[in-house]
């Protein structure tokens, strides 16, 4: 089965009119009522979706083109690419294409302002307070000095409820995936894994 056959997978609203009908098309007598025959497809088209979610890998809904910066890629630099390419967060990269962590826009803000609780209106307060860009120390940091580190990676045969889980879990919004060697193939965020239908 492939991610086109899930994705046209989608609950629709079933009417009395379409459990007689359904029901009359089935040769012989069948002892259930609608309230029934309903109850049983909508138990059934849940432990569907379950079982699917379980054989769907992440590899099919990934997406293959990533930004990526290096570890010593300066920090201006990664807010640059972050910035242009329109991304809140990029995987970090060693030099044999390995994933050394990861950074997103929370690793900003903690490093700006911080604490875990840090917010970007919180830097916005602190720089209108008068004590300067809170940024400006990051000027000589690189991409390793901020990342989150180790980075939480998935292989491309992970189920997507197993990705699911581990982001609300762990409160990320993109998982790297790799191969067995550590070496980046693609990214997964929430919304590809929201997209594939599949969770709720």
């Amino acid at each position: 089965m492939t991610k086109r056959d899930i994705d046209v997978c989608v609950p629709v609203d079933i009417s009395d009119k379409d459990i007689y009908e359904a029901m009359s098309e089935i040769p012989g007598y069948l002892d259930i009522t609608p309230g029934d025959f309903k109850e049983v497809y909508l138990k059934a088209y849940q432990h569907a979706l379950r079982r699917l979610s379980r054989s769907v890998g992440v590899g099919e809904v990934m997406a293959a083109e990533v930004v990526t910066v290096l570890r010593k890629t300066p920090i201006s630099e990664v807010a640059e690419v972050m910035a242009q390419r329109r991304v809140s967060g990029v995987p970090v990269l060693e030099a044999d294409g390995s994933v050394a962590g990861v950074i997103s826009e929370r690793d900003f803000l903690w490093t700006m302002g911080g604490t875990e609780l840090a917010t970007f209106m919180h830097v916005v307060a602190e720089c209108l307070k008068g004590g300067g860009c809170l940024a400006a120390p990051m000027r000589v940091q690189r991409a390793e000095d901020i990342m989150s580190s180790p980075a939480v990676t998935v292989t491309p045969d992970t189920p997507l409820m197993d990705v699911a889980n581990i982001m609300v879990g762990r409160k990320i919004n993109r998982v790297p995936v790799v191969d067995e060697a550590g070496k980046l193939l693609g990214i997964a965020s929430r919304a590809d894994v929201v997209r594939s239908s599949l969770v709720s």
